[in-house]
């Protein structure tokens, strides 16, 4: 009897499922807290709640996490530099600490059209590689041409040794913007990635488990981890589709709506007939627009552990994630008494980091690049948690918002403070961990709002409650007016929301929230078996989908003879025939999607290929046609299941 095993990462919880796969039964599921920053303690813990005898047995291993995406939603990435080549016509904001445009870059058929200015690479790869973690580098035209990203990324390495990503090694779209995007946000994300993936792999070979192992994509499909190591940005919203996924195998849905309620986040997204929704442009995660082929879903950062605060008698959730009280307080034995002497401040001075309810801590990371002020502020915060004014006492510079929100950005400190976890335990619909912690600070909260506790509580259970109900009528309803949609959800109209399909709620103590959602909308709400570790579950039963998409051009359209260019995205080759070059690009694309899958451990006996081959030419052509779209597609099944 043989066994497969779902982890899945998330930002406040490491959840893992363990499936019999003689017929897709559940036979065992845990939670454990996501340890920073070395991710397998939560690892070990999660697979420490189940049984030994069957672990043994596990032959697959298969892994969702929402780390890439609450990496991106707090800001909380390695510091990248990105170099633009060629004319971009780009205007806006990267996702990167220092950024160089340089010439460069191809035209749409991969003719350079100017050559790369080398010795500003090598100057602004001496400036900057003590002060960032990786490079980007994104090429106009690279996805007909990528020999000037090569030849960056050479230099980079030989100057600075320090990873460099590709525009190219990441989407074969058009769009130069969202490529210079999506390769500075897969630089930014490297470090977690790989730290992660990492520490998934060591805990699999020290209990000595002889299993393959996978990770789930944004697009609800597998991939080998070698591949998630080299394109962590794939991974953003991996977690939503999990959920996706996982969502249809416990409810035993084919057609359903999710809401996901994880630590950081709240995302809502569709399966339809047993495939998830893609989006039809590139994910949007962050405010940033990407060229990732990801679920078509609504994101909010507020979560289960999205920190409550108060500023003018109005209660704020988010975005960004801390610790519940309620858990600091199990932690952390003098943190009671602590949180009991914090002082009230003055209303006048209240911002999400001057709470009577908000302490920090050191993370654990090590500190690289900080500012003067930066590092006497980190010099002054302990292993356990402090109130502002005892790190006030001891640094020789006032710990501002400015100072603290940068520390946290970098991940050198972890805030603790109250949450919709803390106000479930007030109302006792969770209890996990300790509700007095919870209670006092719902009580200092509450003061600044003029409310007891409960009254507080029970306020941000609605929040929490109507933005699950709003993010799923925006998604349900995508071209209706978001301001309308919010007046019905706050109840400003004797109407409600009618939904033709199930919704699956997924998440720890989501349940609590039911009712309230069911108010607002009227639809059949399920909260499954097992919802707790919904996105585990997901990680398990995604297949393995590879799209190469290959185009035949000829080299000049006025000159047939010329011969005929095929990319791919391995770069371009040349034929003289236009039928040598097509028959090259379907099998050179077969072949692409057939090693893929073996390195996702897909032998071809469970392999689906399907081909499409699209023409294009001018009215009147009577030549052969002008481009030739072909798209290969792998359809693998790592695990199949009976149930």
């Amino acid at each position: 009897m043989h066994y497969s095993l779902g982890i899945d990462a998330g930002g406040t919880y490491t959840d893992a499922i363990l499936v019999r796969d003689s017929d897709g039964t559940v036979v065992g599921s845990g939670k454990a807290l996501t340890t920073y920053p070395d991710l397998v303690e939560g690892i070990k813990n999660s697979i420490d709640t189940l049984d030994p005898e069957y672990v043994k047995k596990v032959n697959l291993v298969s892994v969702s996490t929402t780390l890439a995406t609450n990496t991106v939603l707090e800001g909380t990435g390695s510091p990248v530099a990105l170099i633009l080549v060629g004319e971009h016509p780009i205007k806006g904001d990267f996702p990167a600490k220092h950024v160089l445009s340089i010439s460069g870059g191809h035209s749409y058929n991969g003719e350079e059209i100017e050559k790369p200015d080398i010795a500003a690479v090598k100057k602004f790869a001496e400036k900057y590689k003590n002060d960032v973690s990786a490079f980007a580098v994104s090429s106009f035209f690279s996805i007909r041409n990528p020999e000037h990203e090569l030849e960056i990324t050479t230099v980079l390495h030989e100057i600075t040794g320090l990873p460099v990503v590709c525009g190219h090694e990441l989407s074969q779209d058009l769009g130069a913007y969202e490529r210079a995007v999506t390769a500075s946000l897969n630089a930014q994300l490297l470090p977690i990635s790989h730290k992660f993936v990492q520490s998934v792999i060591d805990e699999i070979k020290r209990r000595e488990i002889d299993a393959r192992l996978l990770m789930l994509k944004c697009d609800g499909t597998v991939v080998g981890l070698k591949d998630a190591l080299e394109k962590p940005v794939e991974t953003i919203f991996s977690g939503p589709a999990a959920s996706l996924v996982g969502a249809s195998f416990l409810s035993g849905l084919d057609t359903c709506a999710v809401v996901d309620v994880g630590g950081t986040s709240t995302d809502v997204s569709a399966i339809m007939d047993g495939i998830p929704e893609l989006s039809d442009t590139g994910a949007v995660v962050g405010g940033w627009k990407t060229r990732v082929r990801a679920t078509r879903m609504e994101t909010s950062a507020m979560g289960g552990d999205s920190h409550v605060w108060t500023r003018n008698k109005v209660i704020h959730i988010g975005p960004r994630r801390v610790m519940p009280l309620c858990l600091a307080s199990s932690k952390y034995p003098g943190f009671l008494d602590k949180l009991k002497r914090n002082l009230i401040p003055k209303r006048s001075v209240l911002d999400r980091n001057i709470q009577p309810t908000k302490f920090f801590m050191r993370s654990g990371f090590e500190p690289k690049g900080l500012e003067d002020s930066e590092a006497e502020v980190l010099k002054a915060i302990g292993d356990e948690p402090m109130s502002l004014d005892e790190i006030s006492a001891i640094s020789t510079r006032y710990p501002s918002t400015v100072i603290l929100d940068s520390l946290i950005q970098k991940r050198l400190i972890q805030s603790i403070g109250f949450t919709p976890t803390d106000a479930l335990h007030v109302l006792g619909e969770y209890n996990s961990w300790d509700v007095k912690a919870s209670v006092i600070g719902a009580e200092k909260l509450g003061k600044l709002n003029k409310m007891t506790d409960v009254e507080f509580s029970i306020k941000v259970k609605e929040i929490v409650a109507k933005n699950m109900a709003f993010n799923l009528m925006t998604y349900i309803l995508p071209d209706i007016e978001r301001n309308g949609i919010q007046k019905i959800v706050d109840g400003k109209f004797n109407a409600r929301f009618k939904l033709d399909i199930p919704v699956v709620l997924l998440g720890g103590p989501v349940v609590a929230y039911k009712e309230i959602i069911e108010g607002i909308i009227d639809a059949d709400i399920t909260v499954p078996e097992h919802a707790q570790v919904g996105n585990a579950a997901g990680a398990l039963f995604g297949k393995g989908i590879r799209r190469i998409e290959l185009i035949v051009r000829p080299v000049s359209i006025n000159d047939l003879d010329a011969g005929y260019y095929v990319f791919s995205p391995e770069g371009r080759s040349t034929f003289t025939d236009y039928r040598e070059a097509v028959e090259y690009a379907e099998l050179h694309g077969k072949e692409m999607v057939v090693e893929y899958m073996g390195e996702c451990g897909v032998s071809r006996d469970n392999l689906d290929i399907k081909m499409t081959k699209h023409t294009f030419s001018p009215e009147d052509w009577k030549h052969d046609p002008v481009e030739t779209v072909i798209q290969i597609t792998g359809i693998g099944y790592p695990k199949k299941f009976t149930k």
